[in-house]
């Protein structure tokens, strides 16, 4: 963003827990979205999903597929499948070692790469032949209890090091800053609040006038480990999991004791719910079942392990979400082998589940501010991105605090790679990078 140095062409990858968008800039320095033919429609938005069946002709016996290619694999062959959604979470997990894909074992990197090779392989000509310059976004806190950034980064590394290329790491929110900074016409100071589908990351940009020899400055960032995954948790452990056989009891001897949380654990994460369909899990749900003073409901758990019903489930969930978002109340409804599920859900009930994670964001908001030393009232423009964003408990925070004039929205899913592209395309892209630290 330098008018004063000619433009280079670069990629911008958006690699998201849900979402992945890619962006390339041209010499003229005019941006365009990696568009995808994709089973039902062409999008920008490739979700980030893994989809692997065993198959005799492909190398090593096992076939695989990612986006919406991979969803279109699993729902016509779900029992034969392995399905993988939110493999991002876990980038920064020292507990996570690798996948159980029927008899092979699939390390983080592995899995990315696999998913990198089908995103480039189905952007076609768009990213044939591939610039110098790529620039990969990252979380500024990644999710997690114990989140360990330098382990994230090495991770990322291999999976990035298929693309031949130097990767550049700019925080998300910073992408999604310099994107909206090209729309300014003055001088303004800029927060920008990213909402993914693991992380928030907060980040506050200094914007010069369009002629400034450095139009854009970061001042600070900040993240919190929760976003619209933890949303998504909430409704399915008010709705779902009583029904599972959370909060009922077993017998140990002559005790009745409550089942204890563990069991229930993966449910709170796409990415291990759908890989809990193994021997060793379904065994201890078999044992459950056989204390449990109410087996019916751990025979529902069982049918969502076994019949892979998870996918279908946070379907549900994230419907029932995004109608939330335009209405006060919504119908919650899902039909599957073992398991039915129907309930009214209101706004104001999705509000008071969420309400913990809501506060969490709040205290994101104060870390940002003050490490750049700021008030709220020296915020110009507050650019709310993402998906949750459009949830309306989570704009009011900003509203509150910042008035509802200087809130804007829009290009939810795609201002993040489109920025990271014209960072990329910048002299100053030195300026933009991070390594492996976490500024949370």
């Amino acid at each position: 963003m330098q008018p004063t140095s000619s433009p280079v062409a670069a990629v911008g990858i958006d690699f998201g827990t849900t979402n992945s968008v890619v962006a390339r800039a041209g010499a003229t320095g005019s941006v365009d979205l990696v568009a995808f033919a994709a089973p039902e429609q062409t999008s920008a938005v490739f979700r980030s999903a893994l989809c692997f069946w065993q198959e005799d002709t492909a190398r090593g016996g096992l076939a695989h597929e990612a986006g919406p290619w991979a969803i279109a694999e699993f729902l016509g062959f779900p029992q034969g499948s392995r399905f993988i959604q939110s493999f991002k979470s876990v980038a920064a997990s020292a507990t996570f070692e690798h996948a159980q894909i029927f008899t092979k074992r699939m390390r983080f990197e592995d899995l990315g790469r696999t998913f990198l090779d089908h995103l480039t392989a189905h952007a076609g000509v768009a990213l044939r032949n591939l610039p110098e310059r790529i620039v990969v976004g990252r979380p500024v806190r990644y999710v997690g209890a114990r989140p360990d950034p330098a382990l994230a980064a090495t991770r990322y590394g291999a999976m990035f090091a298929g693309l031949g290329r130097q990767i550049h790491y700019v925080y998300e929110p910073l992408g999604a800053a310099y994107s909206f900074a090209s729309r300014l016409s003055d001088p303004a100071t800029l927060l920008v609040a990213d909402f993914g589908g693991g992380t928030s990351d907060f980040s506050i940009v200094r914007v010069e006038a369009p002629d400034a020899p450095r139009r854009c400055v970061p001042l600070a960032s900040a993240g919190v480990g929760i976003a619209g995954d933890r949303f998504d948790y909430r409704i399915m452990d008010q709705l779902v999991l009583p029904l599972l056989g959370k909060g009922s009891t077993y017998r140990s001897f002559d005790k009745v004791l409550e089942i204890p949380g563990g069991h229930f654990a993966d449910f709170s994460d796409w990415s291990r719910l759908a890989l809990m369909r193994n021997k060793r899990t379904l065994d201890q749900l078999a044992k459950l079942r056989h204390a449990a003073t109410d087996p019916a409901a751990i025979d529902r758990m069982i049918a969502v392990v076994e019949h892979e019903l998870g996918y279908g489930l946070y379907e549900a969930i994230s419907a029932v979400k995004r109608a939330l978002s335009s209405q006060t109340h919504a119908a919650f409804t899902f039909e599957g082998e073992g398991l039915s599920v129907t309930a009214d859900v209101s706004r104001a009930d999705f509000e008071r589940w969420i309400a913990p994670d809501l506060a969490e964001l709040d205290e994101g908001v104060d870390r940002v501010l003050a490490r750049a030393g700021l008030e709220a009232g020296q915020i110009d423009h507050v650019f709310v991105t993402g998906g949750s964003s459009l949830i309306p408990a989570v704009r009011g925070l900003f509203e509150r605090r910042f008035g509802a004039n200087r809130i804007a929205s829009g290009d939810e899913l795609t201002s993040i790679a489109h920025g990271l592209a014209l960072i990329g395309s910048a002299p100053d892209l030195a300026e933009w990078t991070v390594d492996g630290e976490d500024e949370a």
